[in-house]
């Protein structure tokens, strides 16, 4: 892999939880627990690869339609986890945040969301983003109606949830689809679907995918 042409933003739809824990004989539940894993695994991958972004699809804006136990389980299951494993998160050397909506949330959910980002908020360099209850149809209309002045580029981008452009965009479980994510700041990125469930995209596929990303030819609209 050319370590020089890495894309500094890569985003990823975590797709296949469900599907991988079913083929293994288990439950839903188990499959989001084994790609929550996953995340820290693949986010150390891309920060060790230079990578200075990684932003990924935890939770839509339209997944509180699933069934309500799935639904409980993905808004209690991470704060049984923070609160067990507490001592990792301290030693944890970049960067998290979270993007989305927070009115949905419960007290206990978004004093751990909090708490992570404000343990972490001193670090330079790799920035884990994880977008929970992120729709990005919702993300635009908010930002515009948080402008009061004559709309350009550079005002709407500020009031984002996510500012920075995309470079590559991962899907994974073969879905051929965008699912309302980051629609504005992926407007030049690469895409690059697999066929590997989230659980068991690991560092080998995430370097298929910078290498793919590589061969392209980014020409934003010009010639080369």
């Amino acid at each position: 892999m050319n370590n020089k042409n890495v894309p500094n933003h890569v985003a990823i739809i975590l797709d296949g939880n469900g599907r991988w824990a079913k083929k293994r004989g288990q439950s839903r539940s188990f499959g989001h627990y084994m790609g929550g894993r996953n995340l820290f695994s693949v986010a150390k991958h891309a920060k060790e690869m230079g990578i200075q972004k990684l932003s990924v699809y935890a939770f839509s804006t339209e997944n509180w339609k699933r069934p309500q136990e799935e639904v409980d389980y993905l808004m209690t299951k991470p704060i049984e986890l923070y609160y067990k494993n507490k001592d990792k998160f301290n030693n944890i050397d970049y960067k998290i945040t979270f993007s989305g909506r927070r009115d949905r949330f419960s007290k206990e959910l978004l004093e751990v969301m909090t708490e992570m980002e404000n343990l972490t908020k001193d670090y330079q360099g790799f920035v884990l983003n994880v977008c929970v209850d992120y729709g990005s149809y919702d993300e635009i209309i908010t930002a515009v109606n948080k402008l009061d002045k004559p709309i350009t580029r550079e005002t709407f981008e500020s009031e984002l949830m996510v500012k920075e452009p995309v470079d590559l965009l991962i899907r994974t479980s073969g879905e051929m689809r965008i699912s309302n994510f980051l629609l504005w700041q992926i407007a030049y990125a690469e895409f690059y679907f697999t066929k590997v469930h989230w659980p068991a995209f690991n560092k080998k596929q995430l370097e298929k995918a910078v290498k793919s990303y590589q061969k392209r030819q980014r020409r934003f609209g010009g010639l080369i």
